[in-house]
């Protein structure tokens, strides 16, 4: 009887607890309301913006873009280095792209292609720094993008940024039978280069194991046996 009587009393106490509570917060919402009101009408009109921003603005300005990096494009497929960067006169090249559409999906694909442009003229500071501020997820043209930042510092002499650059692509890529190999034998060469013959075996090993029908898992043995040539095994 006394455990059911506390019981009562604490859940009055608890109601009691709850109606001061409420009483409070509606003094608050009442003694405040204006700004409570500003501040809701602030939010909604931020999101009514950056909707209105996406739909009318963006959105729009991506079509375009992408509309527009199309000529480039066809110049770049067909070896037209030049006039895929700088544009003809007619129709923007990449450059212009990345310069007119910032922020665009458009824009900073230009940038990767900008950069394969400027490793086919020799250019590779120039393609380091367009790949330096091209960004992507795509399990493809994320490796592509890190394993031809490793091209250009190879082409620079610059040998342990590139192997750094080939681990990190082959990494991406794992799993990838078409460019994991790849990038696994630019590893191996950059290791030649260093003369680190120990090192480049293990790498076509790797080859010949986890990527057996690539182009370069075919060619392993070839890889294996100069290696090992090498060092005298």
């Amino acid at each position: 009887m006394a455990n059911t009587q506390n019981e009562e009393q604490q859940g009055q106490l608890d109601q009691v607890e709850m109606d001061l509570q409420i009483g409070k917060a509606e003094q608050f919402v009442e003694t405040n309301q204006n700004t409570i009101f500003i501040v809701l009408g602030a939010v909604i009109l931020i999101i009514i913006g950056i909707w209105g921003y996406n739909k009318y603005v963006k959105a729009p300005k991506e079509v375009n873009a992408a509309a527009q990096m199309h000529m480039a494009e066809l110049y770049f497929e067909n070896d037209s280095i030049n006039l895929a960067l700088n544009g003809d006169g007619n129709y923007p090249g990449f450059l212009n792209i990345i310069d007119n559409y910032s922020s665009t999906d458009a824009a900073n694909n230009a940038k990767f292609y900008a950069a394969a442009c400027y490793m086919r003229l020799g250019q590779f500071d120039q393609a380091i720094k367009m790949l330096g501020d091209f960004s992507t997820s795509d399990p493809m043209l994320e490796p592509e993008s890190i394993g031809l930042m490793g091209d250009a510092y190879m082409e620079k002499g610059e040998t342990a940024k590139a192997v750094d650059l080939y681990k990190k692509a082959a990494d991406k890529a794992k799993g990838n039978n078409l460019l994991a190999p790849i990038f696994l034998k630019k590893l191996g060469t950059a290791f030649e280069k260093d003369q680190k013959w120990e090192d480049a075996l293990k790498i076509y090993e790797t080859i010949k194991k986890d990527y057996p029908t690539s182009n370069e898992g075919a060619l392993a043995d070839k890889y294996i046996q100069a290696m090992k040539i090498k060092l005298g095994k």
